[in-house]
């Protein structure tokens, strides 16, 4: 939500040191991520406080790689149970609408613990088959065409047909996922959503996912595939939350819908952002490409850096549940406390030089998974796979990317979607 907003300087720094810089303009977001201005936050403010208007409270904003880590493992303090984003939502909208990133151990370790099997490293290893074929499938059709809008034709196609795969979604729904998806995430993008957070009154969604009509549409949605599976289970993790037990009760209609709508958002949207501007970063590094392709043995290390760089969720917020100090910094007791990982992702005292887009970058400990703590991305090795395996069924096909035109990104500060990137991909 774009708010008028005054920077207030944590303890001892100085408030004419720098410029106020407003993490909540989504116009700014739209136009780029505020690198410049994280690096000096790093500097000058590394745990700040950014004034809010009516009816929210304001935010502590946390800049450094070293306070994001201790924070994220700190879950006893900073809690997730108030909500992840800048929105303060009432216990009842927490309750009609909390998901698993929502929620604290022991709770959240329960809910993970039913599907923690479905994404170990050996479970999505089984899928490499699959998405390497999908991968040369999507290709096949999207570089048949120059020039093309990449995000359509190749970013949004991979992530939800794996998805679909491991979740026993009907491919006649697949469409609908994505549309509800960009909906969703993007609920601050007139571009995508008729519903828009911050312009528009939201408050009779505000018990639905991402306090929007369409969070009930996908919930609809789900329950109807929901039924469909209850009459003919099979081998998905669909089924396995339906049979699941926690303490020894069977997941709720609540339960089912929320974990249903994060999963179809988050394993989709996520892996999108990070392949389409994975590629718009060799467009403007096309010697890293160069590099990349004379030397497959850099796919690993690529796959990071293409995460690290393009940081597909740029924070996730928390709420102090007691008097703490965070980076020298006093907060009290119920203050949100925003992780800025897209800022510990370019942090000179964690990566050397954290501005050069470098695919050979070893011991690569970026935060795009959250880092520490049990609220480590839980589709991490899924996500990994699908990056790398389109790294290299692109290498293996494409000489050079070439923009075609400008990128068009989300207006958002919380994800760093691309709504379009045109490219020319030369082959050879």
């Amino acid at each position: 939500m774009a708010y008028p907003l005054f920077l207030a300087m944590s303890f001892g720094a100085k408030l004419n040191a720098m410029p106020a810089v407003d993490l909540t303009d989504l116009d700014m977001w739209a136009r780029g991520v505020p690198y410049a201005e994280f690096a000096r936050l790093r500097t000058e403010a590394p745990v700040a406080w950014f004034d809010e208007a009516p009816p929210n409270s304001g935010f502590w904003s946390v800049h450094r790689y070293a306070d994001i880590v201790g924070a994220s493992r700190d879950v006893a303090t900073f809690s997730s149970a108030r909500g992840i984003s800048f929105e303060e939502p009432t216990d009842a909208d927490m309750a009609a609408r909390r998901t698993i990133i929502d929620t604290d151990p022991p709770a959240h370790t329960k809910l993970r613990k039913i599907m923690t099997g479905t994404f170990s490293q050996r479970a999505i290893a089984v899928y490499q088959h699959f998405v390497e074929r999908l991968a040369e499938q999507v290709l096949d059709a999207g570089l048949a065409s120059a020039p093309f809008d990449f995000v359509d034709a190749v970013a949004k196609q991979v992530p939800i047909r794996v998805l679909a795969k491991l979740m026993g979604l009907p491919e006649a729904h697949l469409g609908q996922f994505i549309d509800l998806g960009d909906r969703l995430i993007a609920n601050t993008d007139p571009d995508l959503t008729d519903v828009v957070w911050g312009r528009d009154d939201t408050d009779a969604y505000r018990q639905f996912p991402f306090r929007s009509p369409y969070g009930k549409q996908l919930w609809d949605l789900g329950r109807e595939i929901v039924r469909d599976r209850l009459r003919e289970p099979g081998d998905d993790l669909l089924s396995r939350l339906l049979m699941a037990r926690v303490d020894g009760e069977a997941l709720s209609e609540v339960d089912l819908d929320n974990l249903f709508s994060i999963l179809v958002i988050a394993g989709n949207e996520t892996t999108r952002i990070a392949i389409a501007q994975g590629v718009l970063a060799f467009c403007e590094h096309p010697g890293e490409w160069d590099r990349l392709r004379a030397d497959p043995d850099l796919l690993d290390t690529a796959t990071e850096e293409v995460l690290r760089w393009s940081c597909p969720t740029h924070f996730m917020r928390r709420t102090a549940t007691s008097d703490t100090e965070l980076g020298g910094t006093r907060i009290r007791a119920g203050d949100k406390v925003v992780l800025w990982y897209v800022s510990g992702n370019r942090d000179d005292t964690e990566f050397a030089d954290p501005n050069r887009f470098d695919v050979a970058r070893s011991d690569n400990r970026h935060l795009s998974f959250g880092r520490g703590g049990p609220h480590l991305c839980l589709g991490a090795h899924l996500a990994r796979l699908e990056v790398r395996v389109v790294l290299a069924a692109l290498s293996s096909r494409v000489t050079r990317f070439e923009l075609a035109g400008e990128p068009r990104r989300v207006r958002s500060n919380f994800t760093n979607g691309l709504k379009a990137l045109p490219v020319r991909a030369i082959q050879g």
